[in-house]
């Protein structure tokens, strides 16, 4: 019998991927293959590592239950479009799902690890999805409206469809918000077609870290990934052809950073809106994983201060019972 997958998420900063790792590689040492599939919306794109925060280096564990080792551990759904693409919660869905069989296939057990909440609950949820195409004239209609009024607009469709989809955790622009309320708009007007696939059984872990805890990790990772070239990296995707427009879509670090690149506004504004923008899009992150609690979801949550080895053997215990 296989074992159900194990998901871990938290809020950006809360160190969920390298638990995730750790996991994975005290697993391989016990003679038990496991691979993590992630659950991020901006981490799909190639050549978008510092801003989206790939850090693949968390990926080879050197240490595992204090001896020194050196684990690779395999990873899906990074690096699979291309930079200036819209991706999707659709594709995302089917992406994910066909590596998850893959993966099962092989006899190894899958970890989903991320912070989308969206993308987390779809793939365990099951949810029937269809591809929406692109409305002009909805967004001809839309643009020029504040972030604000695209955001009641979506409120008010969500309400009349029932939806729980975007939730403001990766609304956080006016593009982004406008091609929701494209995607909610055919959802109401269209029967979903047949694309069942099947809900996904799981042992879900949640990291818990103390709000000011957090705050302070945000803030100092967001200026160690500046320091590590975050500007030249956007800097070179522009170089690229890819519209700043298309930049901006993906919020954040993308939106912030490619503003002060293209002079909108300078270094210090830029800063100080993508900390203040950073810290509530982690708030918006717990409070869509609260949700999912009450929508029925059971999460373990994990203190995120304990040291890697209890933490990885408290889940070890949840999962398999000891």
């Amino acid at each position: 019998m296989q074992q159900r997958m194990i998901t871990i998420l938290g809020p950006t900063a809360s160190g969920k991927t390298s638990l995730a790792a750790a996991l994975a590689a005290q697993l391989h040492q016990e003679g038990k293959a496991a691979e993590i599939l992630s659950a991020d919306s901006r981490q799909v794109y190639r050549g978008m590592d510092i801003g989206t925060g790939k850090d693949l280096a968390d990926y080879v564990v050197q240490e595992v239950q204090g001896a020194r080792c050196e684990v690779r551990v395999p990873y899906h759904l990074i690096d699979i479009c291309e930079p200036g693409t819209k991706y999707n919660l659709f594709q995302y869905q089917q992406d994910f799902f066909d590596a998850y069989e893959d993966i099962r296939r092989r006899g190894a057990l899958p970890i989903l690890c991320g912070g989308t909440g969206l993308y987390i609950e779809a793939v365990l949820k099951g949810y029937r999805l269809s591809p929406v195409p692109q409305n002009q004239e909805l967004r001809n209609r839309l643009e020029g409206k504040s972030l604000d009024e695209l955001t009641e607009i979506l409120t008010q469709l969500k309400a009349e469809s029932g939806s729980c989809m975007h939730n403001k955790t990766d609304v956080d622009s006016c593009q982004r918000a406008i091609r929701a309320i494209e995607i909610e708009t055919y959802n109401l007007q269209h029967p979903t077609p047949l694309r069942e696939l099947p809900a996904i059984d799981s042992v879900i872990f949640g990291v818990s870290i103390d709000r000011e805890l957090r705050r302070e990790k945000i803030s100092r990772r967001l200026k160690a990934r500046l320091e590590e070239g975050m500007v030249e990296e956007i800097r070179l995707l522009l170089q690229r052809g890819i519209p700043a427009e298309d930049l901006i879509y993906y919020g954040l670090e993308y939106k912030y950073v490619t503003e002060y690149v293209i002079g909108k506004t300078s270094y210090d504004e830029m800063f100080n809106g993508l900390e203040i923008a950073i810290h509530q899009f982690a708030k918006r992150q717990m409070t869509w994983f609260r949700g999912m609690e009450r929508r029925g979801f059971t999460i373990h949550w994990i203190d995120a201060t304990l040291p890697m080895t209890e933490k990885v053997n408290l889940m070890e215990d949840i999962a398999y019972g000891g």
